[in-house]
């Protein structure tokens, strides 16, 4: 008896799905995308702070699933090109949001100055709307992204880093050259015809519309 007992839990959690923790109507974008490559920096320390950001435990990517399901449909359009996104971040919880606002209220801790926005004093970042106090990535359907080649997995060359704070950065730059220019607006004409709306400022930042989420900010940790 005890047996059977054991098989009939067995299979019982093998079919009921598990409770990870995320919000209703959100997932893992690699469980919706298979083989999609992430570089999650603020789980990390490559990132403007230079530090694991709160609130990232895992890297690991979230989206809405209307997003996720977007997505997918520009992943799979890339592919027939030798082409994939690369992930860079997604759902960000509000906890996050809040420890990039001390951060930058603290003048004195500029660890990463040099690479991420060597130009702009730092007491400016929100002024210039680089750093908010809520953001669009809270809300669940909101990406940052490149392009990378297929086969190599290389970054295709867009004219800056990502998250590198300055004019260059803008969809609208200046200084960049002509490939930069047509890698930038292949990703934007990508996400654009899957729903995707980019941000002037930031060449690497989409965010699906209609959001299913518009007006709520999560906080649930990312792991």
């Amino acid at each position: 008896m005890r047996n059977y007992l054991l098989l009939f839990l067995f299979l019982l959690e093998a079919v009921v799905p598990q409770d990870k923790g995320l919000p209703e109507g959100f997932v893992y974008l690699d469980e919706k995308i298979p083989g999609i490559v992430y570089n999650i920096r603020y789980a990390g320390s490559h990132n403007f702070i230079g530090k694991p950001v709160d609130g990232y435990l895992k890297p690991q990517a979230i989206l809405s699933e209307p997003a996720a399901n977007a997505l997918l449909k520009v992943q799979e359009e890339l592919i027939q090109n030798d082409l994939m996104l690369k992930i860079f971040d997604a759902y960000r919880p509000q906890q996050a949001v809040n420890h990039f606002i001390d951060w930058a209220r603290d003048e004195g801790d500029t660890l990463m100055k040099s690479e991420f926005y060597p130009d702009i004093p730092k007491s400016r970042l929100f002024q210039l709307g680089y750093i908010a106090s809520q953001s669009g990535h809270s809300r669940g359907s909101t990406v940052d992204l490149t392009l990378i080649d297929a086969t190599t997995c290389k970054e295709l060359d867009m004219g800056s880093t990502y998250d590198f704070f300055g004019e260059i950065s803008h969809h609208n730059a200046s200084g960049i050259n002509e490939d930069q220019k047509k890698n930038r607006l292949l990703l934007k004409n990508m996400m654009m015809k899957h729903g995707f709306r980019p941000y002037s400022e930031e060449w690497w930042h989409y965010t699906y519309k209609p959001e299913p989420y518009p007006n709520t900010y999560f906080d649930v940790p990312v792991k």
